[in-house]
Formats: structure tokens, C-alpha cells, sequence
């Protein structure tokens, strides 16, 4: 459905620093880092992509109000280690692990903000 996905940072090797473990988690690779923007995607996969870049105006990035990137974790535990993971490479934390039974009855999430303070999910949808 998507091609790739774009979120802007004020400094990309800090981002990508910050973002790498956590896709890594995913089994997201690399495809591509310089100092304008780097991507991830799956392995086998040439998209969609994740991709953190500086805004191409060269003004400052803003995280829109209800703008958010969500990840989907194959498993619960996977969305406890990247949130744990999020935490620790300095994000601030949005919601921690848990059901969401208001989304539907086996959504399992957890919400953080990067270091520029875009809205970051990743969920599992599949039952324990």
C-alpha cells in the first residue's frame, strides 16, 4: 500500500542512531544513510520504506497533532523489547506496552516519542 514513509529530524546521524536498534529489533535492514536521510525496509523487501531525512526546506521539522508512524511487531514481546530499546536510546515515553482492547480485543501497542518528538507505535495484532 505505501512506497515509503517520511518523518523529519534535526540531525539524521543522531536519528539514525536512535532508530537503528529499534528497527533492528523489527529485522529491518539499512538500505541507504548519508548525511541528508537514511531508510530501512525489510529484507527481502524494496518497500515501502522508513525514512528519516531533514526537511527540504531547511527549516526546522515539526511533529504534526495526530501524525503518527506505527510499526508492526510480530510478536508482544517484540513491542515491549522496542519500546525498552526506544526508552533507553533517549526517546520519551507516549504509552507504555499494553492491550488496547478499544482498538480491538488482541491489539497489544506501545507509544514513544523519538528525539525530535514524532509519535512512534509499534503493535502486534495477533492473539498471546
Amino acid at each position: 500500500m505505501f512506497s515509503h514513509i517520511t518523518i523529519g529530524v534535526t540531525d539524521v546521524a543522531r536519528a539514525t542512531d536512535f532508530y537503528a536498534p529499534i528497527l533492528e529489533v523489527l529485522g529491518l535492514t539499512l538500505k541507504f544513510s548519508d548525511d541528508r536521510w537514511s531508510g530501512w525496509k525489510h529484507p527481502q523487501e524494496d518497500r515501502p520504506l522508513f525514512v528519516i531525512t531533514r526537511p527540504f526546506d531547511d527549516q526546522r521539522p515539526a511533529p504534526g497533532n495526530g501524525n503518527m508512524v506505527a510499526f508492526l511487531a510480530e510478536s508482544r514481546s517484540l513491542v515491549q523489547r522496542c519500546y525498552h530499546m526506544a526508552i533507553a536510546c533517549g526517546g520519551t515515553d507516549a504509552g507504555q506496552p499494553g492491550l488496547r482492547p478499544q482498538y480491538h480485543a488482541h491489539f497489544y501497542g506501545a507509544y514513544f516519542r523519538d528525539l525530535d518528538g514524532n509519535k512512534i507505535c509499534i503493535c502486534c495484532h495477533a492473539p498471546e
